[in-house]
């Protein structure tokens, strides 16, 4: 059960995050959005070897952290999630792409290495732009703007549902699992052989309470149309700091090689 409490404050931690009130938590979330849309499209427009030119859009994470005074350990330690896929992705060019790339001394550097190498700093700046937005934006002001941007409502649908029923997939887990070490006296949890039952009985339990959030959400007159709050307008200084950073982002493309 610590396992899965501990998984269950880390989806609660960037909600909490996101209520901070700093001057990135006060930018307009639809500034945010365009901004890490941008940069996200900007990082993975380099090519497979571009490692070096990469390099310095690594102060765009640590300068949002600490304007937005987010930990690093409960931010950072997220993209650890999509390393293995990564890895999995890029592993293979270190034994088929041998050509040399540079020299450190004695030691030479494939094109294999290099392009593992940039996979995974592109990895971290995407992953880690996407989190701070998260982290610094609450999930129902995000979810609006991009019913603003007309972005197609089943596809914001399955966003706020995947991201809402994560949580609750999570707090049946461990209810099942309390309740087996309850009845099994020192059994740290569900032996292997009773993998089955115990998916099946997850399995009931998650839809059972699908269909009862689901009622709640009707009774709350839930919509995929967007909402009636009123829209807060874009100050001129926010609008300044759009066109900025924007600009820097794609200006430093063209600036480097890759």
């Amino acid at each position: 059960m610590p396992d899965v409490s501990a998984r269950v404050r880390e989806l609660r931690a960037l909600d909490n995050l996101s209520l901070g009130d700093t001057i990135i938590h006060r930018l307009h979330p639809l500034v945010k959005l365009i901004i890490t849309v941008v940069f996200i499209v900007v990082v993975a427009s380099f090519n497979r070897y571009a490692f070096v030119s990469l390099t310095p859009y690594l102060f765009y994470p640590f300068i949002l952290m600490a304007l937005a005074e987010l930990p690093y350990t409960v931010v950072g330690a997220r993209v650890l999630v999509a390393l293995p896929f990564c890895l999995f992705a890029g592993i293979g060019n270190v034994f088929f792409d041998r050509d040399p790339a540079f020299t450190l001394g004695s030691l030479t550097v494939s094109l294999g290495v290099l392009s593992l190498a940039t996979i995974l700093l592109k990895m971290y700046l995407c992953v880690m732009a996407a989190l701070i937005l998260v982290a610094t934006t609450p999930f129902t002001d995000l979810t609006f703007q991009l019913r603003r941007l007309k972005v197609p409502m089943i596809f914001i649908m399955v966003f706020e549902m995947t991201y809402r029923y994560i949580g609750v997939l999570f707090e049946e887990v461990r209810a099942i699992i309390t309740a087996y070490r309850l009845r099994s006296g020192a059994t740290k949890g569900p032996h292997i052989t009773h993998a089955g039952s115990f998916l099946g009985q997850l399995t009931v339990r998650a839809l059972d309470r699908a269909e009862r959030v689901h009622v709640a959400m009707r009774c709350r007159g839930y919509s995929l149309r967007a909402s009636d709050r009123p829209k807060r307008p874009l100050r001129a200084s926010e609008i300044i700091a759009l066109v900025l950073v924007c600009l820097a982002i794609i200006g430093l493309r063209f600036f480097t090689i890759g």
